[in-house]
């Protein structure tokens, strides 16, 4: 297995017009993987259940929304970790900073080692 690429073109950022044009590589994707196939794919490895491994996914879900709500850092082992971050405007002091100069919250996520190592030892396929 070995992730897909093609070669795009790209300006220089800012510049008016583009500036000078370099060739970049860019991912490929090749489909998508659904909590469907995650749950066969699972299956496959595991004793339990469709309907076990479906419920666990669905539960997993539920608690990292309801934890990240409460400003934790979830970490899943090996996986990796979730966890919240805040965009904001600024203020002059901190005694007039005030919630409505937070323009929102988004997640962030960390991979763990070995997704990291699966990506640093990963082959790479021009596609066609």
């Amino acid at each position: 297995m070995s992730i897909k690429y093609t070669v795009i073109e790209r300006g220089e950022p800012g510049v008016t017009g583009g500036g000078t044009k370099k060739w970049y590589a860019q991912v490929k994707t090749d489909g998508e993987m659904t909590v469907d196939d995650l749950v066969k794919e699972i299956e496959k490895f595991s004793a339990l259940s469709e309907a076990d491994i479906r419920g666990v996914i669905i539960a997993l879900e539920n608690v990292i929304q309801k934890e990240l709500a409460n400003s934790k850092i979830i970490r899943l082992d090996k996986l990796g970790s979730f966890y919240p971050s805040l965009s904001s405007g600024s203020a002059e002091s901190a005694d007039k900073f005030n919630v409505s100069l937070i323009k929102g919250a988004k997640v962030n996520y960390r991979p763990g080692k070995r997704i990291t190592d699966a990506l640093n030892t990963a082959t790479f396929t021009k596609d066609k």
